[in-house]
């Protein structure tokens, strides 16, 4: 791909600084600034225009202006014999264009029957916690009790996953509309809003009389401590408890395993998802803050782009 000199405007989302607490709009600003398309031939880089971005609460922790999942493709390469308008995942920036210094930070996408913002969720890095959470670390069997906090992100993949396993599962959220979406749309056998709740621990001991065999979590605090008892770590004896932390990244060398599983289930309608749009890349700001405030059903991805 022969390489330009031609410079585009590109809209980016800016961090001003350092977050205290959950995010704030305050905290960010959408600048236009310039990149150049000019990629050294014979080198491993390109220029990407980016679609989709994911917009996930983990991003309230890190808040860089770097490493966000998104649904890209090709503009200019320095690589040889790689097509324009080759579409890949992977960690971009929250801007409309990302230079990309290697192509190992990304992956290639060779199905596109399914909708393309799915790569940033289902098919992303959501789906890839959900998977190797659940299928690679819980080891799940038939008929076990599965606990899922914050149920309505990454939580309604592990759920469905769950069912799929013959497994009774309950989840809970943040709000009756997201608690109703649990039980009638994702088909969990329990809900509870953990707002309403004013003790935790009779809510779990309400929805598992005969305790809980798996909990993937994902809030951590109040309710870890509710589930695990993580206070008392003598628990982790008595229970015969095994705890693991793990991170989506450690399992992208098995996106292929992972897709082997997945990608099926969404034209054979076995698995239910559901998507929050933010349209243009100025609202993203917002959307981010209201993940922190429950404001999005589903999971939020921001479009860049639809061309």
């Amino acid at each position: 791909m022969a390489s330009g000199s031609e410079v585009m405007s590109n809209k980016q989302v800016i961090l001003k600084h350092f977050a205290n607490g959950a995010p704030k709009e305050s905290d960010m600003v959408v600048k236009t600034s310039s990149i150049s398309l000019k990629v050294e031939p014979g080198s491993n880089a390109v220029v990407i225009k980016n679609l989709y971005l994911s917009c996930d609460p983990i991003m309230g922790n890190r808040m860089k202006n770097l490493g966000i999942p998104g649904l890209t493709y090709t503009i200019e390469s320095g690589i040889q014999n790689l097509r324009k308008r080759t579409w890949f995942g992977g960690a971009v920036g929250w801007e409309e264009y990302s230079f990309i210094k290697n192509t190992q930070s990304l992956f290639k996408i060779h199905h596109t029957d399914v909708p393309l913002s799915y790569y940033t969720g289902i098919l992303g890095m959501p789906g890839i916690t959900a998977w190797a959470g659940f299928y690679e670390l819980a080891a799940p069997k038939k008929g076990e009790n599965v606990y899922i906090s914050a149920a309505s992100g990454v939580g309604q993949l592990v759920g469905q996953f769950a069912k799929l396993m013959g497994c009774y599962v309950v989840g809970s959220a943040g709000s009756k509309e997201k608690v109703e979406i649990l039980k009638n749309k994702f088909g969990f056998d329990d809900a509870f809003n953990y707002k309403e709740e004013q003790d935790l621990d009779a809510a779990l001991k309400r929805c598992f009389p005969e305790g809980i065999d798996i909990y993937f979590e994902n809030v951590g605090g109040k309710m870890l401590d509710a589930t695990e008892g993580v206070h008392n770590m003598m628990n982790i004896v008595f229970k015969r408890i095994q705890m693991k932390g793990f991170s989506a990244t450690d399992y992208f060398p098995e996106y292929a395993k992972f897709l082997e599983v997945v990608l099926p289930l969404i034209p054979e309608r076995k698995t239910v998802y559901l998507e929050d749009i933010a349209e243009d890349l100025e609202n993203a700001p917002a959307a981010l803050v209201g993940l922190f405030t429950g404001r999005n059903v589903g999971k939020q991805v921001v479009v860049v782009s639809r061309e």
